[in-house]
C-alpha cells in the first residue's frame, strides 16, 4: 500500500510543479517571523514602546534573526501584518506607513532588513478596509499598491480578505498576482482567499490557486492556546485528501503561525506543534518575542533535523495514517532519498503512553531501517521492517522520527552534512543550537 501511495504522491507532485505560480519563489515552505499573533494591533507606542507595531519592533526582530542563529537555519523573513498604515492614503492614492510609528518609511526599513540578509513581508487586504479597519486595497487600487510594494523593495505580500465580497475576491486575488508579477520584482504572494470561502472544494479550486499564489491561508487564525492548535490540526488532517494534493514546491497550505515561545503551550505541546507543522510542509512563521524567548523554546524552533524535514526539497505534504482508540495518532511524510518522517502523537491527558507497533504495520516495505529521534538525537536500528518497537509518548506530546533505509543512511549523512556546512559558512554566522544531534 505504501508503494501505491508513493506513486500517487509523485504523480500529484508532478502536476503541482507544472501548475505552480511561475515566479520561482518559495520552492520550500517559507520561514521567518510575523508580528500578528504575538503583538496584534498594539499601536500604543507611548505607553508600550517595546511591543507596539512600529519600525522599532521590526528592527529588533530583524536583529534577533540575524544575530541569534535564526537566519542561517532558514528563518529569513520579517513579516509586517495589519495596522502598519496611516488611516489615509497619500495625495497620489498610495498606501503610506503611519508617520509616527514608521518615521523612516518602508524603503528604509526594507534596506535595514536586506542589509542583514533577510526579506521583508507586508500586509494588505482586498476589501474596503483591512481586518482592523485600516485602508484596504480595493480592485481599483491593486496596481498602484503592487507597484508601491515593489518600489519599497518588499519581498512578500500577505493579502487578506476582510470587508470583501465573494466577487471581489474572485477578481482581486488573481489581479494582485498579475500586478505583482508585472512589477518585475520577485514578491512572494500569500493569499487568504480559501479561508474566506470555507477552504475546501468545490468552492476552492486549488489547481487554479496554485497558478496564482505561493501560499494560502485555508482556515481560522491561530490563537495562543492548545485548543486552537488542536482545532487547526483536526481540520487539516480531517480534510487531507483535498489539501495534500494542493501543496508542493512554490504552493503551500498555511495552517498559520507558530506560537512556540508565547504563553499558551507547554513544552510537549510546543514540540507537537513544531512536529505537525513540519509533517504538513507548512510555512514555519514564528510569532513570539525573540528578544526574551526561553532556551527550551529556542531549541525546538532551531532544531536542525526538524527544519531539514520541513524544508525537504520534494515538498510533499504528509498525512495522518492512523487514529487509535488509545488516542494515539500517527502521521507520515515522505522525504527525499527514500526517507520519511514519522510522528507519534498523544491526545491523552493522563500519563505517558507506551505504544507498540512495527514499521511493517505502518506500511513500510521489506528491509532494514535506521531511525533518528528528532528531539533526543538517539538512533536505533531495525534489522527488519517487522521488528517490534515501543515508543513512550507524553500527554499532548510527540515522538518524531526520521526513518531511512539502512542502505541509504551513510549517503544521507554525507549529503546533508555538506548542505548544512554550506548553509552556515557565512562569515556572519553565529553559534547554532545544538540541542538535537545532527543526523545528516
Amino acid at each position: 500500500r505504501l508503494q501505491k501511495t508513493l506513486l500517487w504522491i509523485f504523480i500529484l507532485a508532478s502536476i503541482a510543479t507544472v501548475l505552480s505560480l511561475d515566479n520561482g519563489l518559495m520552492r520550500t515552505p517559507p520561514m521567518g517571523w510575523m508580528a500578528w499573533e504575538r503583538y496584534r494591533c498594539d499601536i500604543d507606542c507611548v505607553s508600550d514602546p517595546k511591543n507596539c507595531i512600529s519600525e522599532a519592533l521590526f528592527i529588533d526582530m530583524a536583529d534577533r534573526l540575524a544575530e541569534d542563529g535564526w537566519r542561517e537555519l532558514g528563518y529569513d523573513h520579517i513579516m509586517i501584518d495589519d495596522c502598519w498604515t496611516a488611516m489615509l492614503r497619500d495625495e497620489e492614492g498610495r498606501l503610506q506607513p503611519d508617520p509616527l510609528r514608521f518615521p523612516g518609511g518602508m524603503l528604509k526599513l526594507a534596506q535595514y532588513v536586506h542589509d542583514r540578509g533577510l526579506k521583508l513581508g507586508i500586509y494588505a487586504d482586498i476589501g474596503k478596509f483591512t481586518c482592523m479597519g485600516y485602508p484596504g486595497t480595493t480592485l481599483d487600487k491593486i496596481q498602484i499598491d503592487a507597484q508601491t510594494f515593489a518600489n519599497w523593495t518588499i519581498d512578500y505580500l500577505k493579502f487578506d480578505g476582510c470587508y470583501s465580497s465573494t466577487d471581489e475576491q474572485e477578481k482581486g486575488y488573481p489581479l494582485m498576482s498579475k500586478a505583482l508579477n508585472a512589477t518585475g520584482r520577485p514578491i512572494g504572494y500569500s493569499c487568504s482567499w480559501p479561508a474566506y470561502q470555507g477552504g475546501l472544494p468545490p468552492k476552492i479550486n486549488y489547481t487554479f490557486l496554485g497558478e496564482i499564489c505561493n501560499a494560502w491561508r485555508n482556515y481560522d487564525d491561530i490563537q495562543d492556546s492548545w485548543d486552537s492548535v488542536l482545532g487547526i490540526v483536526d481540520w487539516f488532517f480531517n480534510n487531507q485528501d483535498h489539501l495534500q494534493p494542493a501543496a508542493g514546491p512554490g504552493r503551500w497550505n498555511d495552517p498559520d503561525m507558530l506560537i512556540i515561545g508565547n504563553f499558551g503551550l507547554s513544552l510537549d505541546q510546543s514540540r507537537s506543534q513544531m512536529a505537525l507543522w513540519a509533517i504538513m510542509a507548512a510555512p514555519l512563521i514564528m510569532s513570539n518575542d525573540l528578544r526574551t524567548i526561553s532556551s527550551s523554546s529556542r531549541n525546538i524552533l532551531q532544531n536542525k533535523v526538524l527544519i531539514g524535514i520541513s524544508q525537504d526539497p520534494l515538498g510533499f505534504q504528509g498525512r495522518r495514517l492512523l487514529k487509535e482508540k488509545s488516542q494515539i495518532e500517527i502521521f507520515w511524510r515522505p522525504l527525499s532519498h527514500a526517507a520519511s518522517a514519522l510522528v507519534f502523537f498523544s491526545r491523552r491527558s493522563d500519563m505517558p503512553y507506551r505504544y507498540q507497533t512495527s514499521l511493517a504495520r505502518l506500511n513500510y516495505t521489506t528491509g532494514s531501517y535506521k531511525v533518528l529521534d528528532v528531539f533526543t538525537g538517539e538512533t536505533a536500528s531495525f534489522p527488519s521492517h517487522t521488528t517490534e518497537f515501543t515508543v513512550s509518548i507524553n500527554p499532548s506530546g510527540v515522538v518524531m522520527w526520521y526513518v531511512c533505509p539502512t542502505s541509504r543512511w551513510m549517503h544521507h549523512e554525507k549529503e546533508e552534512g555538506r548542505r548544512w556546512k554550506n548553509r552556515i559558512s557565512s562569515p556572519k554566522h553565529h553559534r547554532l543550537n545544538t540541542g538535537s544531534r545532527m543526523f545528516l
